[in-house]
Parts: structure tokens; sequence; C-alpha cells
């Protein structure tokens, strides 16, 4: 029998344990335990490490231990010892929150930073002395150009899914910010897998790093249940409110391709009686806020949404994942399941495929390395459902080209899909877009702490369907 490490015996100063003790963990997760003695060492770090494992706290821990036994001479206002960059607002506010949970018995202050709110208050708090700032690219050089932040002290630098931030587009703001900070300084690097092109990110930013992976290149996790079910596109919508009835679901993250599919689909899924809401870059961060909690909260019992919004979602029990379509890149499937099943917790991926995603499917199962079980779904007859017209399949998905190159199988336009209608809420952020893309467009600011508070508007409760379907599932072949 394999005895565990205890956290007390990774080095870690004693606020920092006490913090660890008042969250009920009494043992590191495998790459908590091997990244936190690296982190303190002062060595730089390349870390491959999928989504549920703990990163974040296998580089907020040695990071805050640091600061405390290194502190500084003198804080000066605008100028942090740390500065940790994250490819979303929700990640951004994740991370911050878990610098406060385990800093909470020490004096260490953080801040976060990111756009899509009013930037006057983040001026407000760079005025105060900063130890740890947790920011996404695009608004952190808002500031830099404002000159409100000062870089020039920072010690220790941390790329958190760094392989997202390339996916989005921000490889050149990242490059800018490399030339605002000092040579002599310990660089982190985490990723969900060591691709090309992260070694070759590494190159420019890590000196001699210590290499830690904890899983398999690009390997779902075991406790995830993984399912197919074969069915027409237009039928999709229909199946996936049946299912969810049935089942009995009360919390589902669904995902889709693109933003205005995810508001359509949340559209149907409300009109069907079922508790539903979108989040997506085109989300205010007010809208995608109140999302969030009335779905931890269980108000919302449906979340629909894109793979990059998706990434600031933690939560440890998630019981069911759904892809409404098929991602275009099979790494983000296992991203995308990598949701459930965490932190030994059983859960399911159902995934709703069509004739069209065929290719895309046996692209994931080589992936993976195993099938994905077929199943039919009882109680379910496509015949019996008065199917929605086909809709054409929308081109604007949340991930912008990478240095001008999509990773859109060619042939696919991005336009091509009628908007839908925005509300009030609805219109997209400026914060946030990489720079190579926004040109001079205004960014908007965040606040400096998580808004994490704000609750879900409640949205319609579950009523029970008009009626069953009936018969055997209409399913295509294999």
């Amino acid at each position: 029998m394999t005895t565990q490490t205890p956290f007390a015996a990774l080095g870690l100063a004693e606020p920092l344990l006490r913090a660890v003790a008042d969250t009920g963990y009494e043992h590191p997760t495998p790459i908590q335990a091997q990244a936190i003695p690296q982190v303190i060492q002062g060595g730089d770090l390349l870390a491959a490490a999928q989504t549920g494992t703990g990163k974040t706290a296998g580089f907020t821990l040695p990071i805050l231990h640091r600061l405390l036994t290194s502190p500084a001479t003198t804080r000066k206002p605008g100028q942090p010892r740390v500065l940790i960059l994250t490819p979303t607002r929700e990640l951004t506010a994740q991370v911050e929150e878990s610098v406060r949970t385990y800093g909470k018995h020490t004096s260490i202050r953080s801040m976060v930073m990111f756009g899509g709110v009013n930037i006057n208050p983040q001026i407000s708090s760079l005025r105060k002395p900063l130890d740890i700032l947790v920011a996404t690219p695009g608004r952190l050089l808002d500031h830099a150009q404002q000159k409100t932040v000062d870089l020039s002290g920072v010690e220790i630098l941390v790329l958190d899914e760094a392989d997202r931030m390339l996916d989005m587009g921000f490889i050149r703001d990242i490059r800018r910010i490399l030339a605002l900070l000092p040579k002599q300084r310990q660089n982190l690097l985490f990723s969900a897998t060591f691709s090309d092109e992260i070694r070759a990110l590494s190159k420019g930013v890590l000196n001699d790093p210590i290499e830690i992976s904890v899983a398999r290149r690009n390997t779902a996790s075991e406790l995830v249940a993984q399912s197919v079910v074969l069915t027409e596109q237009s039928h999709k919508r229909d199946l996936l409110s049946h299912i969810i009835r049935e089942s009995g679901w009360h919390q589902v993250l669904v995902f889709t391709r693109t933003k205005h599919g995810a508001n359509r689909l949340a559209e149907k899924l409300v009109k069907d009686g079922l508790s539903a809401a979108a989040i997506h870059g085109n989300k205010s961060q007010s809208a995608r806020t109140r999302a969030l909690a009335g779905f931890k909260d269980g108000q919302v019992a449906v979340l629909v949404a894109t793979d990059i919004a998706a990434r600031g979602i933690d939560i440890d029990q998630l019981p069911q994942v759904v892809n409404f379509e098929l991602p275009n890149v099979p790494e983000d499937y296992v991203h995308r399941i990598g949701r459930t099943g965490r932190a030994g917790s059983p859960g399911a991926a159902i995934s709703l495929v069509d004739a069209s995603e065929i290719k895309l499917l046996t692209a994931i199962e080589k992936l993976i390395k195993r099938p994905i079980e077929r199943k039919a779904v009882e109680g379910w007859s496509a015949d019996m459902v008065k199917a929605e017209p086909s809709h054409p399949r929308d081109r604007d998905d949340d991930r912008p080209p990478r240095s001008g190159q999509s990773r859109r199988p060619s042939g696919q336009a991005r336009n091509g899909a009628r908007p839908a209608a925005r509300g009030p809420e609805s219109g997209r952020p400026r914060g946030d877009q990489p720079r190579s893309r926004s040109g001079n467009a205004a960014r908007s600011a965040s606040t400096s702490r998580s808004t994490g508070n704000e609750r879900a508007s409640t949205p319609a409760r579950p009523r029970s369907p008009g009626g069953a379907h009936t018969g055997r599932a209409a399913l295509l072949s294999k």
C-alpha cells in the first residue's frame, strides 16, 4: 500500500499549512507533490497537467511560500513581485481566489485584472502596494501603456494554461509582456499537454526547466463514462431536451462549437421548460458571472458553453457533460470531458453525433486510443417529433486564428450564420482580445476581486413534459 505524502512534508510555511488545513485537504495531488518542492527551490518549471488535477494550488502555494520567506524590503504601489497570466477572465478570478484562500493568514496582497468592466476601480487598486497580480494579457498591456502598472519588479512569472493562450492568439501579447519584465526571474509554465508549440514557447521563456507530467499525453479520465448517440443534426435539440428530462439531470454542462449556437440551444431548452443559460465570449462579465453562480447553486440546471468560456468553470463534482457538437480539434474533447470525473468522483460524458461529425469522432477515438461506446436512447423516436429546420453551421467559435491561420478544416467559412439578436448584456466585451486582432480597440477593465457573490436571476424551473416520446431510437448507421 502506497503512503501519501502529507502537505507538512513539502516544506511549506506554517501560515500556508494552516490555510490548507482550513480547506480540509490533507494530502497533495500528484502535480502538487511534484511541483511545490521544485517551485520552492527557485528553478524554472514546465508542467503538463490537465484540468481538475489541482495544478492551481501547485503553483500558488509555493509562490506564497517564497514571498513569505523572502519579504520585500519595500512594497511599491502598482509593482507586483509575481505576475500570473491566464487566458480568460473566469480563470483569472479562479486563480486569484486560490491565492486569497491559501494566503488568508498572511499579509500578502493580490489583485485580479481582466477586461470587460470599468478600468477605474483597478487603477485605484494599483495605487496601493501589490504582491501578486493575476491578469489576462490584453488588459495588462492596457495598463502598461497607461503606466498604471510597473512590471520591473516581477520576480516570478507564471503562464497558466499556456496552450489555451496560444489557441486564443495571445502569443504576440505574451512576447510584448516578456519584453517588459526583468531578465532575472523564475518562470513557471503550465499546459494541458507538451505540444510542439508549447515546447517552442518554453524555449523562449524558460531557463533549463524541470519537466513534470502527471498524466499521459492527451488521455481521458478513466472515471468518465463516455458514450455516443448517433442522430441527425436537425433532431439534436429535441433529443437533448428528452435526455435531460428523462434522466432527471439537475446539473449538466453542454458544449457547442459556437457562441450563436450556444444562445439558440439555451433558448430552445428554456422553451422546453428547462432552466438553462448560455456562457460565451460575447456575454458581458456580469452576465457570465450570474450564469456561473446560478449553475453552481442549482438555479440553472443546464449551462451551455463554448470551449473557451468553459475554462473558468471549476466544479468538483460535476456529474454530466454533453457534447452537443464535437469539437473541431480532438484535444478539446479531452478538455471538455475533463470537466467531470474530478477528484475521484465518477462522471459521464455523452456526445450527440450526426453524419457530418463521423470523421471528427474517428479522430477523437484515435487520440484517446479507444472506441467510444455507441448507445441508443430509450423512449426516443425522432419520427414522433416535428424536427426543427436545420440551421446553417455557425463559423464564429471563440478561438481566433493563430498567426493568421485557422485550425478550422479547409472549406469552412467564418461568415454564413445569421447573428442572434443581442440583448442588453450580449455585446462583445472589448477587453481580453489579442492585440494582433483588435488593433487599437478600446479595452474595458476588471475589478480587483472575484465577483463570485453575484447571483443568477432565477430562470424557468423544469416542468413536466407535455407528452413522452415512444418507440426505439432512430439512429444513423455507424
